[in-house]
């Protein structure tokens, strides 16, 4: 299970200068005032990981020696600071070297050095604030993360389920490759295990962040539809990933949340109900495309046109509202969904 660690990033004057000077620029470490302070399992290490030859690094004081001993490479980080994560990143290589720690961030005088180091495969821009945080990891609201934290097990899931993050290292096996019986591997997967490339993502090389008022909007369904009985999964497919699927015994459902209900919203989820719908881990006998607020009479008759329901969250109620699209439309439209060519 991936580790999710809360780094302090944006406090006193020399934690902002330790960004500025590691994070928001690279570091080449095969300069050679940084390469002759590694030892060779660092330096291949680095190597594999950032064949570029430069990295952005964080790190640790050894005060916290004991929370970091099982952080590894595809952990992820969620820098804080001001009331809120600032960016959120994904461990690289993860080491101790004091000497190297005094190179990147030299010690104020009598101030304790850092020692730990790990480089950043990736780092995402976010806004999420604490409260949202604390209300995840179940915390108090009031919560201020003033120190390095490390979570694990349920409370770590729960960050990135409920934030829609996803590390390199959750990325499912490469398929098999397809069989006359099975032209098209498609995995059913936990919520955290996901990772696919789509416009709603913002997305760096390797992790990627679902936008924060997407995310919200399908943990507020998610848990709309566990109050009445049903659970919500995901399934990876070679189309991506989808972000919600019901597996209803008689109605399997593929659920597209967008962040907002404009013209161009109602398409993108409209485009990609329609390529995640042949995939399908049962036949889809419904498909929903899910919007913070109700979307313009037309584009309903949009998605309606294509047998697609609309389901709109009402915020006085508290609840979501569906809009179907008439049973005959979506009879009609399921041959297409299928992705199966007509028998002549």
């Amino acid at each position: 299970m991936v580790r999710v660690l809360v780094s302090p990033s944006y406090g006193s004057p020399e934690t902002r200068r330790h960004w500025a000077d590691t994070v928001d620029r690279q570091v080449e470490f095969t300069a050679p005032r940084v390469d002759s302070v590694l030892t060779g399992e660092q330096r291949e290490q680095l190597g594999s990981l950032h064949p570029e030859g430069s990295a952005r690094f964080w790190g640790a004081t050894p005060a916290h020696d004991r929370k970091l001993a099982d952080v590894a490479a595809g952990d992820v980080v969620l820098f804080t600071g001001q009331g809120q994560v600032r960016a959120i990143g994904e461990v690289g290589a993860i080491f101790r070297n004091g000497a190297l720690a005094d190179l990147l961030w030299p010690p104020r005088n009598g101030g304790a050095s850092w020692h730990t180091v790990y480089s950043l495969l990736d780092l995402v821009p976010a806004d999420i604030p604490y409260e949202e945080l604390n209300a995840s990891i179940g915390y108090r609201p009031a919560h201020n993360f003033p120190g390095q934290m490390v979570l694990r097990g349920d409370k770590a899931r729960s960050v990135l389920e409920d934030f829609m993050i996803t590390p390199s290292v959750a990325e499912p096996p490469v398929p098999r490759p397809p069989t006359p019986d099975d032209p098209d591997p498609v995995r059913l997967a936990a919520l955290e295990e996901l990772r696919t490339n789509r416009t709603e993502y913002r997305r760096s090389r390797r992790l990627i962040v679902v936008d924060r008022r997407e995310a919200r909007l399908v943990r507020e369904y998610r848990g709309f539809l566990a109050a009445r009985g049903v659970t919500a999964s995901r399934f990876y497919c070679p189309s991506g990933i989808s972000d919600m699927y019901v597996d209803a015994a008689d109605e399997p459902e593929v659920i597209e949340a967008k962040s907002a209900s404009g013209h161009s919203h109602v398409r993108q989820a409209l485009a990609q109900l329609l390529d995640y719908a042949p995939h399908s881990p049962s036949p889809a006998r419904r498909l929903t495309a899910l919007f913070p607020e109700v979307p313009e009479r037309a584009d309903v008759e949009l998605l309606h046109r294509y047998g697609i329901d609309c389901v709109h969250h009402e915020p006085p109620q508290g609840g979501f509202r569906r809009l179907p699209a008439s049973s005959e439309r979506r009879a009609l439209m399921r041959e297409i969904w299928s992705g199966e060519t007509p028998a002549p």
